[in-house]
């Protein structure tokens, strides 16, 4: 049988990401995030629902995530779901929490600068993959071809 682990979440940073490291080193942040749903029922009222999702970022990304990102900031997160369980110390009972191990994530909105706020310009968690070397085309092919670079 198959199985598949794969979150994809847009949402808000609702506090400042928590940066920490192990004693061997590795960053971990710890990030909050709100996801808002509207939608309309069947009286046409308007509603809407807010899920809070607990995200964490290892190595690189957490100290990305850490130094970018502040409360209110817009991301994408893509990710995979885990069960954390425990006892809890004082009560001796058994606790879980769903959160999410974040794999990748995109920095949305503009630059603080620029109207709708946001995180500044950074680079992305992924760096893009290289386009393929051709040759230049001779002028008997027809015009170069167009920049695949779309600025959105």
């Amino acid at each position: 049988m198959a199985n598949f682990n794969k979150v994809i979440l847009i949402g808000n940073i609702t506090r400042d990401p928590e940066l920490r490291y192990t004693p061997k080193g590795m960053a971990i942040a710890k990030i909050g995030m709100a996801i808002n749903r509207t939608w309309k029922s069947e009286t046409g009222e308007s509603k809407e629902e807010v899920t809070f999702v607990d995200v964490d970022a290892f190595g690189r990304q957490a100290e990305t995530v850490a130094q970018y990102l502040k409360k209110g900031s817009p991301l994408m997160v893509e990710g995979r779901l885990r069960l954390d369980q425990w006892d809890d110390k004082q009560t001796g009972q058994k606790r879980s929490r769903l959160g999410v191990v974040m794999e990748g994530f995109q920095f949305l909105g503009g630059n603080r600068n620029e109207a709708g706020g946001g995180a500044p310009e950074a680079p992305r968690s992924r760096p893009a993959p290289a386009a393929p070397k051709t040759e230049a085309p001779s002028d008997a092919d027809g015009p170069p071809p167009e920049d695949d670079d779309v600025p959105f």
